[in-house]
């Protein structure tokens, strides 16, 4: 009987749980999130970056339409995309479009997540949470490990 129930426990949990990580790989039906990462700020830096990347390997496109986190004021999807010779970054209001079976990668440089009015620094080492919402496969949580200022990918150890 104890068996049964912990069997029926796990089965209530594989499908209350939508999201799951497999190789460093967070899995929301079609969407997969690969590489997060951030940057360390210094002390009383107002915004940070939040970099990943999504692959959907579902049959229709399905749009990132927000993120959010308890740790700034404000947290948008952003572009920075150059103009001539002007760098100019704006928030991405529809979101961002993720056609079926085409990967998005949100880099430095070019698509992210953009942490405004930073409530704490982000500290090398630790991981920064931020919630995605999907507009097809619902919302999921992500951690992003922080590594070096200057980082242009996860490390190794982070990268899986």
């Amino acid at each position: 009987m104890l068996r049964l129930l912990r069997a029926a426990l796990a089965a209530a949990i594989l499908v209350a749980t939508p999201a799951f990580a497999h190789n460093g790989v967070v899995h929301l039906g079609p969407i997969n999130i690969s590489l997060p990462f951030t940057r360390a700020t210094l002390p009383n830096a107002p915004v940070g970056g939040g970099f990943l990347t999504i692959e959907n390997t579902g049959t229709e496109a399905d749009r990132l339409i927000s993120a959010t986190s308890t740790v700034a004021g404000d947290t948008q999807i952003h572009e920075m995309a150059m103009d001539g010779d002007v760098m100019k970054m704006r928030q991405l209001v529809d979101g961002l479009e993720i056609p079926a079976g085409e990967t998005a990668v949100l880099a430095p440089g070019g698509f992210h997540i953009m942490f405004m009015g930073l409530k704490q620094a982000f500290v090398e080492g630790e991981t920064v949470a931020v919630t995605l919402t999907f507009e097809k496969a619902g919302s999921v949580e992500v951690l992003l490990p922080v590594e070096a200022t200057a980082a242009d990918a996860p490390t190794a150890e982070h990268a899986h």
